[in-house]
């Protein structure tokens, strides 16, 4: 029992946030509920033009009795102020009235009740971290999905190489100047100029002919600046010098710009081949740049798992792994890898189940954490929020345990497996690739006691409108989300070697609400059962 709670705490503990940071981009379903936020903002917007309206009323009702008198009675031929009543009410129209108007406090009132009302609400609301986590999601669906940025903009997905949509939204929204403004100072601020380059142009054509609006940061002077000197790092002088002409154009006095404008000119003749506009841009180098390619692709595929015909030792049938309990309902098993052992179960839970498990999941959502040396930390390569669930406290977990016991015949009561790891991806979320099991001594995975992570089990709790494959990179293939099935996969050799082939990845969520439960066996107590498991050629 001790163990049992000492495993809860450790992971627990682990997945701890930093609540210093913005966390809402990394779970739709935090971003959907960022949508009643907005709701409850425009209700209070609705209360606040309302009043304004009123006043308005108020200002144009003494501007129509004012106006009427000076078009009625001051223009009679005879001496208007020689009557004693119009004289006062002028008087004290211009020392009491007038004053009133002008000074009036009711607007300040308003707006400083609609500060009050968002004042109260920002805690709920997104921070500059999830702004910046948001942008970076569109990027990285222009980058795994090799995007047109122009047609991101539209409120489309088209490949550079392919003009057809990678998928068509049934409703589609459109990215403004502003939006893409802000996409760019993201990456410019990161320095960045691949990505900045191709969003502030973006931001250039749409601010070009457009009148600027009060709810926008950026303007089209400050987007010409970002971008000529986004050029300018690239090493395309033309440009920069082009763009930073265009810009006096707008601002004749700025004297830094005219500085950029005669440096750009002397560098392109003193040398004009280094500085053409023919400069083809380099995206950046990341973390996993030996596997980015062959990631990126199958990510693609949507899905591209090994053909069965091709391979009679790929099969579909009716497994019950020998149990008694499955005979009168066994469950559909797709062999979908020899080398590493990929087993998809289909129908693995109901819908019931799926959504029952998300909700006990939601109050618990902390942003996921991955190994950092001997501790856990937040990366840019995990963008989900993550729950522990315990069999103890919810039904519906204690069944899904059963079940994949029946299935698979290991012990995955704690200590010997973890607690289910429920995960909800946020914008563009993702996983990039990594093992489950430890690859190193100081893994915090063994803190547990228990030995490395022998198999994995995870489970589509909803489906995904595109996007979201898992992507096992060494093997070549991807199997793309299906609702309510358990992919299985062995990640430990016999010997208790990692098996380099279950390198994998979750690819970007284009389109939808990811939510997948992870289950981690653990190697004591499952000698016997894997000599016995389900994997026919072990």
């Amino acid at each position: 029992m001790c163990s049992c709670f000492t495993l809860f705490i450790v992971l627990y503990l682990l997945n701890m946030p930093d609540e210093s940071f913005g966390e809402m981009f990394t779970s739709m379903l935090s971003v959907n509920q960022a949508v009643s936020a907005e709701r409850k903002l425009i209700d209070h917007l609705i209360i606040y033009i309302e009043h304004e309206a009123q006043r308005l009323e108020d200002i144009k009702r003494f501007f129509s009795r004012v106006t009427s008198l000076h078009d009625g009675i001051y223009n009679e031929p005879s001496d208007p102020i020689a009557n004693p009543i119009a004289a006062f009410k002028l008087v004290k129209r211009l020392k009491s009235e007038w004053l009133n108007v002008v000074h009036s406090t009711e607007a300040e009132e308003n707006i400083k009740v609609l500060r009050e009302d968002y004042r109260r609400m920002e805690s709920s609301l997104p921070k500059l971290e999830d702004l910046r986590g948001a942008a970076h999601g569109l990027m990285r669906l222009q980058d795994v999905y090799n995007l047109h940025v122009e047609s991101l903009v539209r409120g489309h997905f088209q490949q550079i190489s392919d003009p057809v949509d990678f998928y068509k939204l049934s409703v589609s929204d459109m990215l403004s100047g502003d939006d893409c403004f802000l996409v760019g100072k993201v990456a410019y601020d990161l320095e960045d100029y691949y990505h900045s380059v191709l969003w502030f142009e973006e931001a250039v054509r749409l601010f070009r002919g457009t009148e600027w609006s009060p709810e926008n940061e950026g303007t089209l002077e400050d987007a010409l600046d970002h971008l000529a000197f986004s050029h300018f790092k690239t090493g395309n002088i033309s440009h920069a010098l082009s763009l930073s002409r265009e810009l006096l154009l707008h601002d004749p006095m700025n004297r830094r710009v005219h500085f950029n404008v005669e440096k750009y000119e002397k560098l392109l003749n003193e040398n004009l081949p280094a500085t053409s506009s023919g400069l083809t841009l380099k995206r950046p180098d990341g973390i996993y740049l030996r596997t980015r390619n062959a990631y990126e692709q199958l990510c693609q595929t949507k899905g591209s798992q090994p053909k069965h015909f091709e391979n009679p030792s790929l099969f579909c049938d009716y497994f019950t792994n020998g149990s008694p309990a499955l005979f009168l309902q066994p469950i559909r098993r797709e062999i979908i890898s020899l080398q590493p052992y990929v087993v998809l179960f289909h129908g693995f839970v109901t819908q019931a189940e799926a959504k029952n498990i998300r909700k006990y999941a939601m109050p618990g959502l902390r942003r996921s954490v991955v190994a950092s040396g001997m501790n856990q930390a937040t990366a840019e390569y995990r963008i989900s929020k993550s729950a522990w669930l315990k069999e103890s406290a919810h039904e519906v977990v204690g069944k899904l345990d059963q079940r994949i016991t029946l299935v698979t015949g290991l012990n995955v009561q704690p200590p010997y497996a973890e607690y289910l790891q429920v995960v909800n991806y946020g914008i563009g979320g993702h996983y990039e690739p990594h093992f489950d099991h430890a690859t190193s001594d100081s893994s915090p995975l063994y803190r547990l006691k228990t030995g490395n992570r022998v198999a994995t089990i995870m489970i589509y709790l909803s489906p995904v409108q595109a996007g979201g494959s898992t992507a096992f990179i060494y093997a070549n293939f991807s199997v793309p989300v299906v609702q309510n099935a358990a992919l299985f996969w062995w990640n430990l050799h016999k010997n208790g070697q990692g098996n380099v082939d279950t390198l994998h990845a979750g690819c970007p969520v284009i389109v939808g609400n990811k939510w997948v439960a992870n289950k981690w066996v653990h190697e004591y107590e499952q000698e016997f059962r894997r000599r016995c498991s389900l994997n026919p050629e072990e």
